[in-house]
């Protein structure tokens, strides 16, 4: 099965985001990876990072870390039917989701992120679904055609699909959104020329 090794972001300054997603979430080149670059981008850029944890004390402890070191709160952390979460919107425009299924707490924050999923929003869900199958990713969880989520088969991130309207709902956002992603997927089921999916996203090999 293909695996996703790690994710490149686009930023205006990648000195200033490496610090803000250490000192926000933790994270480090292994598993997220900053380019310079600036290609024209407006509104939602059609996808959402989401960390999942443990229990609401590590959504609470991560939301204050991220906001501490600069991100905008678009949707403060809550209960919902399926758990507890916030979604925030880091400095350089990515939108992150921090997400736990446990409504109480049952012992202090680790801050120990058992998932980092990367949810993409897709204009035809049947069609891009089929798409990924295509391209060696295995379904493991998949509700009609509304979200569909794939192995991770061992990487360290998760790759989902969800509707674009809906996604851009669930994270409080206008679903309208022009140009540039500014994500790279690598992975070991890109090759060594890459792809482009259905929705613009772009896959390249497994980063060295």
């Amino acid at each position: 099965m293909a695996i996703i090794d790690t994710l490149t972001l686009d930023v205006a300054d990648t000195e200033a985001a490496a610090r803000f997603y250490s000192a926000a979430f933790g994270l480090g080149a292994d598993r997220l990876r900053l380019r310079a670059a600036a290609e024209p981008s407006t509104g939602f850029r059609g996808f959402t990072l989401a960390l999942t944890v443990a229990r609401p004390a590590d959504v609470d402890s991560l939301l204050a870390s991220a906001v501490a070191a600069g991100a905008s709160v678009l949707k403060p952390a809550a209960k919902s039917l399926w758990g507890y979460g916030a979604v925030v919107q880091a400095p350089d425009g990515a939108i992150w989701k921090l997400a736990t299924s446990a409504k109480k707490d049952t012992g202090p924050a680790t801050r120990r992120i058992e998932e980092f999923v990367l949810l993409i929003g897709v204009a035809d869900f049947a069609a891009t679904k089929k798409f990924y199958v295509g391209q060696g990713l295995a379904v493991a969880k998949s509700f009609g055609r509304v979200y569909a989520e794939f192995e991770s088969a061992g990487g360290p991130v998760k790759l989902a699909l969800y509707r674009r309207k809906a996604l851009a709902k669930d994270l409080g956002v206008d679903p309208e959104g022009s140009g540039c992603h500014r994500l790279t997927v690598h992975g070991d089921g890109a090759g060594a020329a890459g792809y482009t999916d259905l929705d613009g996203f772009r896959w390249a090999a497994a980063a060295a």
